[in-house]
């Protein structure tokens, strides 16, 4: 009887090992981030704000977002009609080059495909003389 019970706390010992074993490399695959298959990615925050930008591929608690821009609405003074105009970020007081996004504030990334409205607006800009 002895034998039975230690080989079945043996066996329990090595499931749970394997067990926590597994979760913990769960846990630290979470962090690795998605596949980014363009070169541009959206990432909209729980907030509602959205950044496009180069992601990098960074552990931790944080992403890191290069190259980025927002859309912001600009209202014409004589139509009152309302525009929406792709802004790069570095033009702010601090000059940001990169953001630092905490992983917690993301709600979704999207891959930007090279032929949408939003990727060729980024190329018009980076393509124009500073």
């Amino acid at each position: 009887m002895q034998n039975i019970a230690g080989r079945t706390t043996a066996l329990a010992t090595v499931i749970i090992a394997a067990a926590l074993g597994f979760i913990a490399y769960q846990g630290t695959r979470g962090h690795q981030g998605p596949e980014l298959p363009t070169p541009y990615q959206a990432v909209a925050l729980i907030n509602g704000q959205m950044f496009y930008g180069r992601m990098e591929q960074t552990g931790g608690d944080y992403l890191t977002l290069r190259d980025v821009f927002y859309i912001q609405g600009r209202q014409n003074p004589e139509t009152k009609a309302v525009t929406s105009v792709l802004i790069k970020r570095g033009g702010e007081a601090h000059s940001p080059d990169h953001m630092l996004i905490n992983r917690q504030q993301v709600l979704l990334i999207e891959p930007v495909k090279t032929d949408s409205q939003i990727a060729k607006l980024i190329a018009e800009q980076n393509a124009a003389p500073r």
